[in-house]
């Protein structure tokens, strides 16, 4: 029966609660996370320390850090609030998420590379309806291993484009955009769109970002990949908006969707030529997890990010 004791004392919330410890690093941050008093949270970290014989969280500079134990923790955490989740979705789906006195943090791996006004415009749309509401964009790059940040319920949604998106999560289509070549105004291509060829493509100086996978090329390269083909990669950048101004003064030739590239005509000296490889569309998807499928804050986001690209999509050239 003593084993027993301690497992009697748990509670689903306090769960909840270690789970938000974890992954905010912090007792106000959890407090707002969970909509509850900092001291509320500080009493809930005293049990989950006795429970477990651990001080879980430990002050290290201005903040505190995980301990080993706790980093051990997180992930049998995250699966049994899923498994809760499952069991006891039916009720969850029915209730609603009010986004004007919400104060929760969503968390969005994004780049910019689906339209430039597309974070700004989603910013904007979400302190509209959410005024209390803090967004975290984090960048979606090779160094940020975004499967697993979803399946610990480090971040909430990640933005972007894939050939194959990952199966073992949820996906939303946010559009679909014709790819195309964005050159500057003297460049060859655009001053003779005849002799732009694909040997010519090929053989071209090309600017590209840095693959969102550590160790692959990235979506164009995988595809030229599958046709037997390949580019040399003159420049990486690890951001789309710095990619136009370096095309303007060079040579460079960036391939992304139209989209993305229509929004610089206006400002720079750029064009938009065809490419002469043809690439099915590129699809743009909203990813996210089973942690936050059934959650009404999860549902409310995601739709907020998907109007937000509809609207930009009406507006493309």
């Amino acid at each position: 029966m003593s084993k027993r004791a301690p497992f009697d004392k748990i509670e689903l919330q306090l769960v909840r609660v270690l789970h938000t410890l974890l992954s905010e690093g912090s007792v106000s941050r959890a407090a707002v996370q969970l909509q509850t008093s900092q001291p509320a949270i500080s009493a809930q970290l005293r049990r989950l320390r006795e429970l477990i014989g651990d001080p879980l969280l430990v002050r290290s500079g201005h903040g505190m850090v995980p301990t080993a134990v706790a980093l051990q923790l997180r992930e049998p955490a995250a699966a049994l609030l899923h498994h809760a989740d499952t069991l006891f979705g039916a009720r969850a789906e029915g209730l609603a998420f009010d986004a004007a006195s919400s104060r929760l943090t969503f968390r969005i791996a994004a780049s910019d590379y689906l339209d430039p006004l597309f974070l700004p415009e989603l910013v904007v749309r979400l302190r509209e309806a959410a005024p209390e509401v803090t967004l975290e964009i984090l960048p979606l790059s090779g160094d940020f291993d975004y499967r697993r940040a979803l399946a610990r319920g480090e971040v909430d949604l990640v933005v972007g484009n894939w050939l194959a998106p990952p199966g073992e999560l949820h996906l939303g289509r946010l559009l679909s955009d014709e790819i195309v070549c964005l050159v500057a105004a003297d460049h060859p291509a655009a001053r003779s769109p005849r002799t732009w060829t694909a040997e010519r493509y090929l053989a071209s100086a090309h600017v590209a970002p840095t693959p969102l996978s550590a160790g692959t090329p990235g979506v164009i390269d995988d595809y030229l990949a599958t046709q037997g083909m390949t580019r040399p990669i003159a420049v990486r950048s690890p951001g789309f908006g710095l990619i136009p101004p370096m095309v303007a003064r060079s040579r460079l030739v960036l391939t992304t969707g139209r989209l993305f590239c229509s929004r610089y005509l206006d400002t720079l000296p750029v064009r938009i030529v065809r490419c002469p490889v043809e690439f099915p569309p590129l699809t743009y998807y909203q990813l996210w997890h089973d942690l936050s499928h059934r959650s009404a804050a999860g549902v409310w986001l995601r739709g907020q990010v998907r109007e937000t690209a509809k609207r930009l999509a009406g507006r493309g050239v």
